[in-house]
């Protein structure tokens, strides 16, 4: 496809995705839950490694989420990439209720059907054997599926070429799990859920003292190549598109390139893949209009990009916060709100705070590109700061652009009380919660928060720069999404990712007339109530009855 027809097929399909007040983006318009998907990929036939579980977690405050300077790098053993993978996309929970019963993740989902799957290239040394190889991740089983084995010859070429030890991450989307119920607008939360997950992996992997990063000079077809999905024989409708591969390395090292050049690559396809997929649903809806704007949305051969934040300090220093592993342990989405609970504004700050990237500090330097996207905030119930509508600009080079795009009766008012690093300003005065509600698709959380905000993403120039850029955009709202969960558990609250909502009446009320700036996301914080009807297992106890013992 031909760039200008990517960036049609792109424009088309997410002005037809958007959901308006007579008319919603196509769906399957009922649940077809004799063809729910299977929420787990399992390879059939390969071999299981199964993975130790961590005897603790690691000893580390809530700041140490964020800044590298915090934790010491840990080896790379197969019990310490253990670890990090249960801390980001294991089990946190099994749930019940009147005979039902699913699971949760580590890493967030739209509508917990976690689209996303992970995949591991090891070399021998990690593994503690004579071969290095690319696994599937299970977090069912918490087991690497073993799909192909590396020489050690390959491997030397790798280790040569970044001059240091590392391994990689790949991840990859199953549309289908999210098409099955939210239709053609699934495109969208499949790549949100992407960046939940790059989340996830920078935070967990930073406890360990190890970085994350992306690979932004490969191809979709490169991806596909080395987690042999190009010699994968998929079910209709089920097969997996690639999104991206990170590299891990140990935090206080410098690897010598962020790229892999094309014999390495290539030398994966001369491996030999097993294990079938497992069939996830008996039949399926035909959504043709995703795999078009996945086409138009592939990665191509890019130039290596690098990018470079401030370093600044954080402004919470040492508060008396859960430990980061609780934090990330206890995440939860939750269904509803008390809907009179304040934050206090010190605590609104700081929760900002950390959207905001800074150099060396995760999750936003994982490499994927400067600030795109920018905080409309609804403030409901914030004490010391009035109710109305907000902006929080994350890169001050696009405040003059989005200003002369918003309507001209909008305050822009500074609020003194912010810290320098937030670049906060008072939009409207008002009470926003009902508004607030009716564009989140009349969902009451949205009014019933402390506060909720929608993701307004530099659109139109990024689209026509690099047709690619459109996942990286949504890419960018599901990491911001993942801070913010974890921000509220570390404060006392909860907070919830939302996906249906009114694309252009919350254009309308900012003014934004065009797609220069389009909103891609929206998410709300607050206290939750909880439904003391729903029990809770451990997140493996179904090893335990399968006399499947974790490691204590």
């Amino acid at each position: 496809m031909g760039k200008q027809s990517a960036i049609q097929q792109i424009l088309h399909y997410h002005e037809q995705t958007k959901h308006q007040p007579n008319r919603y983006a196509k769906g399957p318009g009922q649940m077809d839950w004799a063809n729910e998907p299977i929420p787990f990929r399992f390879y059939e036939g390969s071999k299981i490694i199964k993975l130790p579980f961590p005897i603790k977690d690691p000893d580390a405050p809530h700041h140490a989420l964020y800044a590298r300077s915090q934790n010491r790098p840990l080896p790379f053993l197969i019990g310490h990439v253990a670890s990090m993978l249960e801390l980001s996309l294991g089990l946190s929970a099994w749930k019940s209720f009147q005979g039902s019963r699913w699971a949760l993740r580590m890493n967030p989902s739209s509508g917990n059907l976690h689209p996303t799957e992970a995949y591991l290239i090891l070399p021998p040394k990690t593994l503690q054997a004579t071969q290095g190889g690319v696994f599937h991740y299970s977090p069912y089983s918490h087991g690497l599926e073993q799909r192909a084995l590396i020489d050690n010859d390959l491997w030397k070429e790798i280790g040569d070429h970044f001059g240091t030890d590392v391994f990689f991450l790949g991840l990859s989307s199953i549309h289908w799990r999210e098409s099955w119920k939210y239709g053609e607008r699934a495109f969208r939360y499949c790549n949100h859920d992407v960046g939940h997950a790059i989340a996830c992996l920078s935070f967990a992997a930073n406890l360990h003292g190890w970085h994350v990063r992306w690979l932004s000079t490969l191809t979709d077809r490169d991806l596909a190549t080395m987690l042999g999905f190009d010699k994968t024989t998929w079910h209709d409708h089920e097969k997996e598109w690639p999104d991206l591969l990170l590299m891990v390395h140990k935090s206080m090292e410098s690897p010598q390139s962020l790229s892999l050049p094309s014999e390495i690559i290539q030398s994966f396809s001369s491996l030999s893949f097993e294990g079938k997929p497992n069939r996830l649903s008996r039949e399926h809806a035909d959504w043709n209009i995703i795999d078009t704007v996945a086409a138009a949305s592939e990665t191509l051969r890019t130039p290596e990009r690098s990018c470079k934040f401030s370093a600044h300090d954080y402004l919470e220093k040492a508060p008396a916060l859960p430990s980061a592993a609780t934090i990330i342990r206890q995440r939860r989405s939750t269904q509803a709100f008390d809907a009179k609970t304040e934050i206090n504004r010190e605590t609104f700050y700081a929760m900002l705070d950390k959207t905001i990237p800074r150099q060396n500090c995760a999750p936003f330097d994982a490499g994927l590109g400067y600030v795109s996207v920018h905080l409309a905030i609804f403030v409901h119930r914030v004490s010391g700061l009035e109710q109305g509508l907000y902006l929080l600009i994350r890169d001050k080079k696009d405040l003059r652009e989005l200003k002369s795009r918003c309507r001209a009766d909008l305050l822009w008012q500074n609020i003194e009380s912010a810290p320098d690093i937030l670049e906060l300003y008072l939009l409207q005065k008002g009470d926003f919660k009902e508004i607030a509600s009716t564009v989140s698709c009349f969902q009451e959380i949205a009014g019933d928060s402390a506060f909720s905000l929608g993701m307004i993403a530099k659109f139109r120039e990024k689209i026509e720069k690099d047709p690619s850029l459109y996942r990286r955009l949504f890419w960018e709202t599901g990491m911001i999404g993942q801070v913010l969960y974890l921000e509220a558990e570390a404060h006392g609250f909860r907070g919830t990712g939302i996906g249906c909502f009114l694309d252009d009446v919350m254009h309308r009320l900012l003014g934004l007339t065009d797609d220069s700036y389009q909103d891609l996301y929206h998410f709300t914080v607050g206290k939750p109530l909880e439904d003391k009807r729903i029990t809770t297992l451990p997140p493996y106890h179904h090893l335990e009855d399968a006399n499947e013992t974790p490691v204590a």
